[in-house]
């Protein structure tokens, strides 16, 4: 590891010390290589592609980012996601992908910095100060979790060696995470399960297949629902309820279609949304259940078009920042305001009580939070949401198959404060898929949030 003092020595020397690019088209085209603000990155824009490359101190390593060109400004990413580069003055543009909402800081540099165009060393400790650094310059919530990053680092270092096995290797950097609590945060490495690293207390849902089942079960039954309609490869669910209410399930914002695309996804969702939220029944409810207790996340811009189907009137959903100083974890880019801006077809405005818990998760929270200065305010019941929201990256270590899962931004209310690591907590905790509940077949916030919406105040 290394000091502050020779980080910032490095980070100079990463910049200073350039291969020349050619395929530059001038300061008002965007052929040419680029800094990001506050992601870490350096991007390489020509021959009909852009590709990014992750920077720490100690690394320069060709990174998950890739696309092709698709027109003079956009490109077709691997995971389906449409990039796009916009000049936005002197040596300046804006990056931003069609699937994650704000827009990144681009600077011009004059080349590709040198170590991105020479190998990587190899080897276990090469593998662990590039693991260390990626954490270090970018995740934001050390403090936060009671974590001395440097402290750890050195103590697991220490165990490293050039003998030390993969398997042993993955360990240690496995270990590094645990702490943190962190659902955003994890290893991807060829020939071991993903390390992942939950809030204490969340139910294996992904790995029990067994409670997942159980879940399902007891939720339906207790709906009471002649007729369960299904929409989006069954990632939402809605039912007319007995007592007249609405009952909308949403597992998840992301996965609707074969396509694999977010702009599948979109058109999937809005076909659903027609579907549910036709003109005579929006008029007609009294109240609506939504019920995200089981959402596993995905794109942001799909939870605030649905926000906007539960809105008569625009209201602020959120601010995003990311960390942008490699030194310290409290420094972040000029935060970006969202808004919920309401649907210009039938929407919902009246009553809504939103069912929550540990299994809420990522964009599945970011949605929550975008509903919470919704007029009228919905009452949320249930338990604390996960408390993980930012856009997760996805690093490369060296000399093998191997990422790190980073999280570096947060998402502000309009006090300036974030739900990370707490989550969002409900108005009225009630039991959420606890044992006890499920064992016995019933749903306590679905029938405190009944019991509410057929109040006259249910705030």
């Amino acid at each position: 590891m290394r000091t502050a003092a020779a980080l910032g020595m490095a980070a100079l020397a990463v910049v200073s010390a350039a291969v020349p690019v050619s395929g530059v088209d001038g300061v008002d085209g965007v052929d040419g290589v680029w800094r990001g603000e506050g992601y870490g990155t350096v991007i390489s824009i020509g021959n009909g592609a852009l590709t990014g490359y992750d920077i720490t101190a100690v690394s320069c390593l060709p990174g998950a980012l890739r696309g092709e060109r698709t027109g003079p400004r956009t490109f077709r990413t691997a995971d389906g996601l449409v990039a796009t580069v916009r000049p936005h003055g002197r040596n300046r543009a804006r990056l931003t992908f069609d699937g994650m909402l704000g827009a990144r800081t681009l600077t011009r540099l004059p080349a590709l910095p040198s170590p991105c165009t020479t190998p990587p060393p190899d080897g276990p400790l090469p593998v662990f100060d590039t693991f260390w650094h990626t954490y270090a310059e970018n995740y934001p919530f050390f403090t936060a979790k009671g974590v001395n990053w440097r402290a750890e680092g050195e103590r697991a270092r220490s165990r490293i060696t050039e003998d030390t096995t993969p398997d042993e290797l993955y360990g240690v950097l496995c270990g590094l995470l645990r702490p943190l609590h962190d659902a955003h945060t994890g290893l991807l490495a060829s020939g071991h399960e993903p390390c992942v690293n939950t809030r204490p207390g969340t139910p294996d849902y992904a790995g029990d297949p067994a409670l997942r089942g159980r879940i399902a079960e007891v939720t339906d039954a207790n709906l009471g629902a002649m007729e369960l309609r299904r929409f989006a490869d069954g990632k939402l669910v809605y039912a007319d309820l007995p007592d007249g209410m609405g009952y909308l399930r949403v597992t998840g914002f992301t996965g609707y279609t074969d396509a694999g695309t977010f702009a599948a996804d979109r058109a999937e969702l809005d076909r659903a949304l027609d579907a549910i939220f036709t003109p005579t029944r929006v008029r007609g409810l009294p109240g609506l259940i939504l019920d995200l207790r089981v959402n596993g996340g995905g794109a942001d811009p799909l939870g605030l078009r649905l926000a906007a189907r539960l809105t008569d009137t625009p209201h602020f959903a959120y601010a995003k920042r990311a960390r942008d100083d490699a030194h310290d974890p409290a420094s972040f880019t000029t935060p970006e305001p969202f808004f919920v801006h309401p649907y210009r077809g039938p929407r919902y405005g009246g009553p809504l009580a939103v069912l929550i818990g540990s299994l809420d998760v990522s964009a599945g929270e970011t949605f929550v939070q975008a509903l919470t200065n919704r007029s009228p305010r919905p009452v949320l019941i249930g338990q604390n949401t996960q408390g993980v929201y930012s856009d997760t990256m996805y690093r490369a270590l060296p000399g093998r198959d191997w990422r790190a899962v980073v999280p570096n931004e947060e998402y502000l209310t309009s006090e300036g404060n974030t739900y990370d690591g707490t989550g969002i907590p409900p108005d009225v905790r009630v039991p959420v898929f606890t044992e006890a509940e499920l064992s016995a077949g019933r749903d306590s916030a679905l029938a405190e949030a009944r019991r509410l919406l057929a109040t006259e105040s249910p705030q």
